[in-house]
């Protein structure tokens, strides 16, 4: 069980490559539990079964961010399978769809071509259309009702922008936005949101900023976030802990604030009551649409995990 291998006979062990081991070695995948004198990679058992894992996972289709914050343990496995198996059946959902075009397609024989083109395009939304269809529902559903007009562009802008703006051009970023529209139109999924927005509108009181700094302000901090993410800093990291501080000061409006600040509390409970069935498939359908999408949603569960962290300190 001691016994250490070199990377080349792992590499043949688990039918991967030297090159793909390296690649998990350098972003902190799979480290190595030892080296020969000479600087070589050397593996052991535990090494190599860990290494088997991730390419099952990978062969699921499993991404490597997922794969990594399972193995650090920053994901439970029953979330991973649950997110996992959503993906798979959008894309199971894709593909019936473009069948479904393709027979359609096939009985037009030499105009097919034409016809496939054709039936794609109206299919289509533009962004404009996506735009009044959004709009529509946020005022059918009431969702920003007492909330001041020059608000609710910043509250939705980056929805806005990286879902509502971002052009569609796979049948899977197709498919998943006539999901999203389903969705929107689930009593359950608005109850939802409402909840959601009840908890943010006791988070922020009272603003000290007007509605575009206070835009500008978020959109700093979210872009030190997806760094922080990107380098794969610990919640407890002075990087965080140093976003955690800032965030708090812009939503709850005052200096520095101490670490028994209710707004801490406030802020746990509000992230947590967005992981419903309903708002998490949302950001799902989200994240396949735009992948910049899912890079905030991966930089505000940095968010709150640094929060999680500085609560236990006390």
């Amino acid at each position: 069980m001691d016994k250490k291998y070199p990377i080349g006979e792992v590499a043949k062990m688990t039918r991967s490559t030297v090159k793909t081991i390296r690649y998990y070695d350098e972003i902190g995948l799979l480290k190595p539990t030892d080296y020969t004198e000479g600087g070589h990679r050397l593996y052991s058992a535990d090494d190599i079964w860990r290494l088997e894992l991730v390419t099952t996972l990978r062969y699921l289709d499993f991404g490597i961010d997922e794969i990594y914050q399972l193995m650090a343990g920053e994901l439970t496995v029953e979330k991973a399978l649950a997110w996992q198996i959503e993906s798979l059946e959008t894309q199971a959902n894709t593909i019936a769809n473009m069948i479904a075009i393709l027979r359609q397609a096939e009985a037009h024989g030499d105009d097919s071509l034409r016809y496939i083109h054709d039936l794609v395009n109206a299919r289509k939304v533009n962004a404009e259309k996506r735009r009044q269809f959004i709009t529509a529902k946020v005022e059918e559903a009431h969702l920003f009702e007492g909330v001041l007009s020059e608000w609710r562009d910043p509250l939705l802008y980056y929805f806005n922008k990286f879902v509502v703006d971002h052009p569609k051009t796979s049948a899977k970023q197709a498919a998943a936005w006539q999901e999203l529209q389903e969705l929107l139109n689930d009593p359950q999924f608005i109850a939802d949101l409402k909840r959601v927005e009840l908890l943010f509108a006791r988070i922020v009181q009272q603003p000290r900023y007007n509605a575009a700094t206070w835009g500008n302000k978020l959109k700093h901090i979210q872009e030190r976030l997806n760094h922080a993410w990107k380098n794969k800093c610990a919640a407890g990291s002075k990087e965080v802990q140093s976003i955690v501080e800032d965030m708090a000061v812009l939503y709850a409006n005052s200096d520095p604030l101490d670490p028994d600040e209710d707004f801490f509390r406030y802020f746990v409970e509000y992230f947590e009551s967005t992981q419903t069935k309903h708002l998490e498939r949302c950001n799902t359908l989200c994240a396949i649409i735009s992948p910049q999408y899912h890079q905030l949603y991966k930089g505000n569960l940095l968010l709150y995990q640094g929060i999680q962290w500085r609560l236990r300190q006390k």
